[in-house]
């Protein structure tokens, strides 16, 4: 990408071309100031919304629970690479984690910090509420600077307002949510902010490092991550200047995903697994590398010998991929994965989903500001000249991309709502300038009430369910199916009892499974992670069939306890898949007679029973 975009300016009457850098500084005082504000703001709103569920420490999905384990348990002195959760079907040795450590380290920095003086409980209240903020200045600071550096200050501010608005990308940085998903936003932001670098080998490498670190945690980001990188091989398919882009974006993924491989997972373990990036995708990286570089080397070619060039990297390593996983080519992330897990399980997690299998309030948060901020990019393209107008060429096609993988992954949203926000807020500033020139009182209070449904498409479905009569707001609603995990079982309030309990092996739903390992000393079957898939068909099987198979296959096992919450949605699934079924038989109070009841308080939510060995 070319540094300057040629302007004239009149001088004694007289056209004179020019070149005027429109790119700001990085990161100046200015910026950081106004971005820190808006921060404040938004953090401060965030807590008093969220004070109830952090002083409960009601963490919003099970994986969040999940990852405090880990961190507990790296903290308790578990190894470094060692992610196997041994207290996950213990009886078949462990389950092995596909999460990566780069995740733990924030949270484990503020613990380890502050539990000489706050104590290890505060300490950790502090970190569940400090990183998931962190990392929400961090998206709000990348995604301004975009702004910055090339709009305004004022399309920097409503660029951060609109971020605040977006609920996809709100969700996954609100205090108590310490999973991976925020940390995969910024390091989009940051390999975008890369790839608008003037100068071309250092953007490539912050592009190149941010999206290796980006796929160590989350192997879901690679369809994003061939994006840009199709970014990059177009640059040099239009310039030949802009050769060092894709080669050496190439070269930063190949040494950032080798250092990262070693630094989070070590040489003790070689294979490599469809759910993370193991030795074949750096293999492919190391080919795509060598290729582009020597291509580039190779420069002046005539076309077909660049083409040929791009086919070999990306031709090689897919075939590279095919024979040496072809598994994993087949299924992805999930190979594999047993039809009853898909069914029961994968099938029913809300945010995993596509799209059409969303409400429609959701769906239209997911949606509808990456559609806005496709219409404003294009805007943004037709009004601007030469490189900044290739530029926003490019940025469409990346918000594009990243559009259509939050139409197939709901979850996926976070990182289109982020990317969206830039043009977003130009768009903003352009309709409330205009709204401001506006006469008439009237048609200003129309044109801000279109703004407002434009940012936010959800508030005119919820005004109207809210003041419809219950029978008839009602209905649509109950036809959309119920797929989101609840945490409608508050186990901490029941900890104290259970801790009394001989330690024993649970028998509980999925989703249930980590709070019982976070609160409890105990063990269970499963948890909803897709490597103990073993232990999470047996509970699925389980809970489908009769009281008398349960009893069979617990006391084989040697599983001292059932635990469910009639209230938990999985649990309402499998009574409604099998209405004989022994966690529907649970969910209505008739246990069988070879459970022995624990008494606990009413207030949690919890049904804990004794398997009775006689």
């Amino acid at each position: 990408m070319a540094a300057a975009q040629p302007d004239r300016v009149q001088t004694g009457g007289e056209w004179l071309t020019m070149l005027v850098e429109r790119r700001r500084s990085a990161f100046t005082g200015d910026l950081l100031i106004r971005i820190g504000l808006a921060w404040i703001a938004v953090s401060a709103l965030l807590l008093v919304t969220k004070l109830g569920a952090i002083r409960g420490l009601a963490l919003p999905d099970p994986d969040d629970v999940m990852r405090l384990v880990q961190v507990r348990d790296l903290y308790a002195g578990q190894g470094w690479f060692d992610v196997t959760q041994h207290r996950v079907d213990a009886v078949s040795g462990g389950v092995g984690m596909h999460w990566s450590r780069l995740v733990d380290l924030p949270i484990l920095a503020v613990i380890a910090a502050l539990t000489p003086v706050l104590g290890q409980t505060w300490a950790e209240g502090v970190a569940l509420v400090t990183v998931p903020l962190v990392t929400l200045g961090c998206a709000m600071l990348l995604a301004g600077r975009i702004a910055w550096r090339l709009l305004g200050e004022e399309e920097t501010t409503m660029t951060v307002v609109v971020m605040a608005l977006s609920v996809p990308l709100l969700f996954q940085m609100s205090p108590l949510r310490i999973d991976h998903h925020g940390w995969q936003v910024v390091l989009a932001l940051a390999a975008v902010n890369g790839m608008m670098a003037r100068n071309a080998r250092a953007g490539a490498w912050v592009a190149g490092l941010s999206v290796a670190a980006w796929l160590t945690i989350s192997i879901e980001g690679l369809p994003l991550a061939a994006a840009l990188f199709a970014i990059a091989a177009l640059r040099w398919w239009r310039n030949r200047c802009d050769k060092l882009w894709l080669a050496h974006m190439m070269k930063a993924l190949a040494t950032g995903s080798i250092a990262l491989f070693a630094a989070t997972r070590g040489l003790g373990d070689l294979v490599t697994y469809c759910d993370a990036i193991g030795p074949v995708h750096i293999g492919m990286f190391c080919w795509g590398a060598l290729v582009l570089s020597a291509t580039a080397a190779s420069e002046p070619l005539p076309r077909a010998g660049l083409l040929l060039g791009f086919l070999i990297a990306g031709a090689g390593a897919v075939a590279f991929y095919v024979v040496s996983v072809p598994q994993c080519a087949a299924g992805g992330g999930f190979a594999g994965m047993d039809p009853l897990l898909e069914q029961y399980w994968h099938g029913q997690v809300a945010e995993g989903l596509p799209i059409w299998r969303q409400s429609i309030d959701v769906a239209l948060q997911i949606a509808a500001l990456p559609l806005l901020g496709l219409f404003a990019s294009l805007r943004l393209a037709l009004r601007s000249h030469d490189w900044l107008r290739r530029w926003w060429i490019e940025y469409t096609m990346i918000l594009l991309a990243a559009f259509a993988v939050s139409l197939l992954v709901a979850r996926a949203g976070a990182v289109a709502g982020a990317l969206a926000a830039v043009p977003v807020g130009w768009q903003l500033r352009e309709w409330l300038r205009s709204i401001r020139n506006m006469k008439r009182t009237e048609v200003r209070v129309l044109a801000l009430a279109g703004v407002a449904c434009a940012l936010l498409p959800a508030l005119p479905l919820m005004l109207l369910t809210t003041a419809m009569p219950v029978q008839a707001s009602s209905a649509p609603i109950a036809a959309a199916p119920k797929l989101q995990r609840s945490a409608a079982c508050d186990v901490r309030a029941s900890a104290d009892a259970l801790r009394t309990l001989p330690v024993g092996e649970f028998y509980a739903p999925l989703d249930l499974g980590p709070q019982l390992l976070l609160h409890t000393k105990h063990e269970v079957i499963a948890t909803g992670h897709h490597r103990g898939q073993g232990g999470m068909v047996l509970v699925v099987e389980t809970a489908l069939g009769s009281s008398e198979a349960a009893r069979q296959a617990l006391r084989a096992r040697g599983t001292e306890y059932v635990a469910i919450c009639p209230g938990l949605n999985e649990a309402e699934i499998y009574a409604n898949a099998a209405p004989h079924g022994f966690v529907a038989q649970l969910s209505q109070s008739d246990a069988p007679d070879w459970l022995e009841p624990v008494p606990l308080d009413s207030k949690s939510g919890l049904s804990v029973w004794r398997v009775r060995r006689n």
